[in-house]
């Protein structure tokens, strides 16, 4: 037996599942939802893909992305079992989570390192580079035969999730995965300008004016910046600033933290960090109730902009 033989046998024990993920889903999270629902529709099964946000537009070109209904949608659901992907807290999958409270089993499929362990039935692999990567390991061991949409959405949530193969999650096991990937006419260079190299002007024009307020800190050592509700909503739902901002400021010299505060409401903030070489920004995160990877976590303050900032660099600048 092994460690995905509990996952296996719960996914062939029953018949109806309900698939989410975590709240505002980044792309590793939307094609696991997906690629999970594909192979269950595959072996003969019902598979419903719920959750609180919307395919980001940018990410609508993927295959399969129809699957994906909003929980407002949904006033009903029967279902025997719930697989939740990519996602390290139960109640980070939002409204969501009042459709699992059913007594149903719940199997948890993730990859960050600060995941609880929230499933009767959990997968995790923290040394994945993506919750894809676990999942080609998945469907691997369960024997499932890939087609070229399960091959894109896998490579997709192992290139993002690894900033194109340039953080240290990249390991050769993932290298070797994505060469088979690829042998299905993935064109890596087209898929890549899809994600990113398609900026509208308009938001080009709104970023660097967000940019211009961005704060160093710490001898230059953090680097913040506060997004409100007016500068969030002039962007179009293309465009993923978050990842925008942390790749340029990731690549200035000097900076080791990068951390982003976005208005949510007035008295609550979303918080994403990230680090470059020896900050665990995951430890930060769980003292607020976030968590994800040493390198890359976030947490949702209830707290406004000026106070989540004051709380959150205090954290930062103690362990510095």
């Amino acid at each position: 037996m092994t460690k995905l033989s509990p996952i296996i046998k719960a996914i062939q024990a029953h018949k109806r599942f309900l698939v989410s993920t975590h709240v505002n889903p980044d792309a590793d999270a939307i094609v696991s939802a997906l690629a999970v629902a594909i192979v269950l529709k595959s072996m003969g099964k019902t598979a419903t893909v719920v959750n609180e946000s919307e395919v980001p537009s940018w990410l609508k070109f993927l295959p399969k992305t129809s699957l994906f209904k909003k929980a407002s949608d949904i006033k009903k659901l029967d279902y025997d079992a719930a697989i939740v992907v990519d996602c390290g807290d139960l109640a980070r999958i939002g409204t969501v989570e009042a459709l699992t409270k059913s007594g149903r089993p719940l199997i948890n499929i993730d990859h960050h390192k600060t995941n609880r362990g929230f499933g009767q039935v959990n997968l995790v692999m923290p040394k994945s580079s993506s919750t894809a990567e676990v999942l080609y390991e998945l469907f691997e061991e369960m024997g499932v035969r890939l087609n070229k949409d399960l091959a894109a959405l896998l490579y997709v949530g192992i290139m993002t999730d690894t900033g194109s193969f340039r953080y240290e999650s990249t390991s050769s096991r993932t290298h070797q995965i994505v060469s088979h990937l690829m042998s299905f006419g993935i064109e890596s260079s087209k898929m890549y300008d899809r994600i990113y190299d398609a900026i509208p002007a308009h938001d080009l024009q709104v970023f660097l004016r967000a940019i211009g307020s961005v704060e160093l800190l710490k001898g230059g050592q953090v680097a913040c910046l506060e997004l409100n509700q007016k500068i969030l909503s002039q962007f179009s739902g293309g465009f993923d600033v978050r990842d925008k901002v942390f790749s340029l400021l990731r690549a200035t010299k000097g900076v080791e933290i990068v951390v982003i505060f976005s208005e949510a409401e007035p008295t609550r903030t979303r918080v994403n960090m990230r680090s470059k070489n020896y900050f665990d920004v995951a430890k930060v995160a769980a003292e607020f109730g976030g968590g994800g990877h040493i390198r890359a976590s976030g947490c949702t303050v209830d707290a406004n902009l000026k106070e989540t900032r004051k709380r959150l660099l205090n954290k930062i600048m103690k362990g510095l």
